[in-house]
């Protein structure tokens, strides 16, 4: 157990799953608009035979087409630095190629970059060829040894692993769709982005590179809907006679909200922070409810990122719109029952506190 938190696995997998984030924002905008606007991702843009939707679509498919490969090289990186780059890039690619898809690409990061670290401190090399080892010795010695173990080690276990995993998934019915959605709302939600959120992405994108999308479209989802249910909740509290949030939380609301709507969900932080039991509770009452509605109904996007813009790449976007609504309602009702009333004090504190001017007469040099 100790060597396994020696290892450091789960901090070496959150660094990959930070720098990857900005990936699949990037090309899930990409092809969210694309597709929301008649686009096809396509294999091969042919000059004359595709228009910018079909670009955009086809920049953002490839994007996320690479992620095994992105994942493994993060993973990587974070145990070895440099000289773990090349080696991750490879295995990751060589992962994607047997298609042991994202499974295998964080698999193939630790291979890549314990073998990296290994031939760091051990391959010992004359004092002419020190400077060859981050730019040759270990990319070559590490590559071939982890693109090896990949194809004809781990390949084949990963692929049956993949093949169950997805069968089961595919055969839950209703109730266990209830259950999971719920599930996997909750602890998407409930740290707002933090290491949870990012673990439980992790897991469904797997499922995702298995072509199952209903998981983190729940996820999405509940990442979109929670900081429009804080926003909720500011008006449903005044149908309730009170004031829940400081002037400065409107100010904080004020953006966190259209954040929320292209599924950025830290915005709200700096409320959840003044009350952090009452929030987490909403929001977990509010990421059951829209996990669950979003699975049973069949939410399926096709792409992992974009908030609203991700309804028109489902097969029945009324889906997505219902399970967003369903969160939105259930959390600003849950917010706006158990949070207390703001104090006349703290209503009165002024937005901003402005520094005293400086007045240069008072200042003497002796």
């Amino acid at each position: 157990m100790g060597l396994i938190k020696q290892l450091n696995l789960k901090g070496h997998l959150l660094t990959a799953i930070s720098y990857l984030i900005p990936i699949v924002c990037g090309a899930g905008f990409l092809i969210a608009i694309g597709m929301a606007f008649g686009g096809t991702s396509q294999g091969e843009l042919v000059q004359g035979q595709f228009t910018i939707w079909d670009a955009l679509a086809t920049m953002g498919g490839a994007g996320l087409g690479l992620l095994p490969v992105v994942i493994a090289t993060g993973i990587s990186y974070s145990i070895a630095g440099k000289p773990g780059i090349a080696p991750g890039f490879i295995v990751g690619l060589t992962a994607n190629a047997i298609g042991a898809g994202f499974i295998g690409g964080i698999l193939g990061g630790y291979i890549a970059g314990f073998l990296a670290l290994a031939v760091l401190k051990r391959v010992i090399v004359p004092k002419w060829a020190k400077g060859l080892m981050p730019t040759l010795i270990v990319p070559f010695i590490t590559s071939i040894l982890g693109g090896l173990i990949m194809v004809y080690i781990i390949g084949v276990p990963i692929t049956a692993l993949t093949n169950l995993l997805t069968g089961a998934l595919n055969g839950l019915g209703s109730s266990s769709l209830l259950v999971f959605g719920g599930i996997v709302g909750i602890l998407s939600g409930v740290d707002f982005g933090g290491p949870i959120n990012k673990t439980v992405f992790a897991f469904v994108l797997t499922m995702q590179a298995e072509g199952i999308n209903g998981p983190i479209t729940a996820l999405q989802l509940v990442n979109t809907a929670t900081p429009i249910g804080f926003g909720l909740a500011y008006f449903l509290a005044k149908v309730f006679g009170k004031n829940i949030y400081t002037p400065m939380e409107r100010e904080t609301l004020k953006s966190a909200v259209p954040m929320g709507v292209v599924n950025i969900v830290e915005g709200v932080i700096p409320i959840v922070m003044n009350d952090i039991v009452r929030c987490v509770i909403a929001v977990a009452i509010g990421g059951a409810a829209g996990g669950a509605t979003s699975m049973v109904l069949g939410a399926d996007a096709t792409v992992p990122f974009g908030g609203v813009l991700m309804l028109p790449t489902m097969s029945q976007p009324w889906t997505g719109a219902v399970a967003i609504l369903v969160n939105v309602v259930v959390t600003g009702v849950a917010l706006a029952l158990i949070k207390k009333n703001v104090s006349q004090e703290e209503m009165d504190t002024p937005k901003e506190v402005e520094e005293d001017d400086i007045d240069l007469d008072d200042i003497k040099i002796t």
